[in-house]
């Protein structure tokens, strides 16, 4: 299936979809990942099977989108999700966030209610550029950031170092979303693994603790990396979208 384009204001977003029936599945993915990765195909696979409407799509500065990675933030990338959801769905939808797309299914989950049913995360990472990021940044770090407005990291994940702009950082601490009050009304599933490298297990203890709705729910997979796709991982993404959409069912009923 080749890509689409949706222009969003000065944005070119690419993205794949599948029509079928609703509520539809939205996957975001992670912090420089693209729509092509091994959760977001195996979801689109898994739904068209289910004549269940899907949608991927990578933000900007990511994968096939226009724009500079280095020039995007989290307001970016929430943005964009928010856009193409709104543009490319109908009805609330449920929203699967690996990552740092986890933190940005969070947001919309809290700012934009109107456009989800339920929400299933992986390997979260709300409020990473804070907490992850600028909280583990040595005085040296600290000292390059202001001087350079970046720092490089290294990558388990690329080639080539993440680069870590000063306006990232800063940005990020607009969209913190552990620090104020966090109503999930919605059926939500954190999944997580014991063996992550990236996302410890502290964090999603307190996205755990921090959210408030009815029907939260933490599951964790002992020994799964960040990736969280091998097939029983995959396996369980699925399951958690078929139980917040049946649970979504009856509370709307």
């Amino acid at each position: 299936m080749s890509d689409s384009i949706y222009k969003s204001g000065l944005r070119d977003l690419a993205y794949n979809q599948t029509e079928g029936d609703g509520p539809g599945v939205v996957f975001l993915g992670g912090f420089r990942s693209d729509k092509e990765g091994t959760k977001a195909i195996f979801l689109e696979d898994w739904a068209r099977r289910r004549r269940r409407a899907f949608l991927r799509f990578d933000y900007s500065g990511h994968g096939q989108s226009s724009g500079d990675f280095l020039d995007g933030s989290i307001g970016d990338w929430y943005e964009d999700a928010v856009a193409i959801i709104e543009a490319m769905t109908e009805g609330p939808q449920v929203l699967v966030g690996s990552s740092m797309g986890g933190w940005i299914s969070l947001l919309v989950a809290r700012d934009r209610p109107d456009l989800v049913r339920g929400l299933v995360t992986i390997a979260a990472a709300p409020d990473f550029t804070e907490d992850g990021m600028w909280a583990e940044f040595d005085a040296d770090q600290k000292a390059e950031m202001e001087r350079l407005g970046r720092v490089e990291l290294p990558s388990d994940y690329s080639e080539g170092p993440y680069v870590i702009t000063r306006h990232l950082i800063e940005e990020g601490r607009k969209r913190l979303v552990l620090r104020d009050p966090l109503l999930l009304p919605i059926p939500t599933r954190f999944l997580q693994g014991t063996a992550d490298p990236d996302v410890e297990l502290s964090v999603a203890h307190r996205l755990l603790e921090h959210a408030t709705g009815g029907d939260i729910r933490l599951t964790l997979v002992k020994g799964a990396d960040h990736r969280f796709s091998d097939p029983d991982c995959l396996a369980l993404i699925a399951a958690a979208v078929d139980d917040v959409t049946a649970r979504g069912a009856g509370a709307s009923a």
